[in-house]
């Protein structure tokens, strides 16, 4: 189990970082560029800490995938960056991927 609480650890983090990046206008605004750089730095550390656990593939695959969609949460809610349904479909098909890979597949180290 703590592989999975460090994978969920990894993935804030990376939310945080690149949620982050659209904030970043050089030095001259440090809280963001410290988010990115510390956020980036936390979920690269968890993931060395997930693969002991969970096969590489199987964490990057809901790492990336559970990135994109709350990241893209994200957008709306800091930036008022909206999705259009193919994006949204697209979106969903990647969440579909990620719970047929937890339910079913044997690969995930259940």
């Amino acid at each position: 189990m703590p592989g999975y609480l460090y994978l969920a650890i990894a993935i804030v983090a990376e939310v945080i970082a690149t949620a982050s990046l659209k904030s970043v206008k050089g030095l001259s605004t440090p809280l963001p560029l410290l988010l990115v750089i510390v956020g980036y730095a936390i979920s690269f550390w968890m993931l060395t800490l997930v693969v002991r656990s969970i096969p590489v593939g199987i964490a990057y695959a809901i790492w990336a995938g559970l990135g994109i969609v709350l990241v893209s949460v994200a957008a709306l809610v800091l930036y008022q960056q909206k999705l259009d349904t193919p994006a949204l479909l697209g979106m969903g098909m990647i969440v579909s991927g990620v719970v047929v890979i937890q339910l079913f597949s044997q690969s995930a180290g259940h």
